[in-house]
Formats: structure tokens, sequence, C-alpha cells
């Protein structure tokens, strides 16, 4: 006596975590559907007979809800097709969300030197303003010094004159 290949397995014995069997059976579905439709890749080359009583098989088993990933070869296929149309879809995806997140890099990156640039023009303009008021203060303070001579001057002149006008007045 001959045992026959089993036409499925549940697929909890898989080994996969909860989520991934709902990924899978979700998956499975969707690529089934898909097969069933004349201008799939599974049906091209093959009679549509045969294709259809394949998927009308594999449709039935998937839809009944019973968890079981189908054993049939054309079923094993058009699965296998379908998770690598979805694992080059989301690679694609990646692919661009790279690109996108190095152009924002880029972008951020120019931003940043372009903001640093103008922090260091505006640290070499606030350092050319304290020199400039250094210097206007070094000013202030020479004229500062010289108007307190030339005060002492006016007051030893004012001094003198109320000497020689007192003795003038007095003559």
């Amino acid at each position: 006596m001959t045992s026959a290949l089993p036409s499925s397995v549940p697929d909890t014995q898989l080994g996969l975590s909860s989520s991934e069997i709902q990924i899978l059976r979700q998956h499975q579905q969707i690529a089934l559907q898909n097969q069933s439709y004349p201008h799939s890749s599974a049906t091209r080359g093959r009679g549509h007979a045969r294709a259809s009583a394949s998927t009308s098989r594999a449709a039935s088993a998937a839809s009944s809800g019973n968890g079981r990933l189908v054993l049939d070869p054309g079923s094993l296929a058009v699965l296998g097709q379908h998770f690598e149309r979805l694992m080059a879809a989301i690679q694609n995806r990646v692919e661009q969300l790279t690109a996108q997140t190095q152009i924002s890099t880029i972008s951020q990156s120019s931003r940043a030197g372009a903001a640093m640039a103008a922090a260091d023009a505006e640290i070499a303009r606030f350092h050319a303003i304290i020199r400039q008021i250094d210097e206007l203060e070094t000013e202030f303070d020479k004229v500062r010094h010289i108007r307190d001579i030339v005060k002492g001057f006016r007051a030893r002149v004012e001094g003198l004159e109320r000497k020689m006008d007192s003795r003038g007045a007095r003559r």
C-alpha cells in the first residue's frame, strides 16, 4: 500500500507566527484569485481547461477557510510567483524610500551648511561690530582725556583773567 502525498497541510504546522499565518492566508487568497484571470502568467502556455480545473480545486480549498496550504504544484507555483512579485514590489518601495531619504538628507545637509555659513557670517559681523565699539571706546577715552586737559587749561586761563582783572581794577 503506497501512501499518497497529502493535497494540503495545516498552515499552523509550518512553523509560522500567527501574524505570518494571517499573511500567508491573505496572500494565498490573492494569488489564487489572480490565477483565475485569463491574462495571468499561470495560464500562459497551458490549456485553459487544465489551469481552470487546478484553479478551481485550489481556490475552493483555500477559500474554505480551513487554514491549509494547498500542496498542488500549480498552486504552489502561483503562490511562489505571487510572493516573488510582492517581494519585488516591497524591495522597489524600499529603494524609492531610500532614495527619498537620501534626497532629504542631502537637502537638510545643504540647509544646515547654509545655516552654518550664515551663522559664521553673522559671527564675523558681530566681531566687526565689537571691534568698532572697542575702537570708539578708545577714541572716547582719548577725547575725554583731551577734554579734561582743555577744561584744566580753561580753568587756569579764567583764573588768570580774574587775577588780571582784579589787578587792573586796583590800579
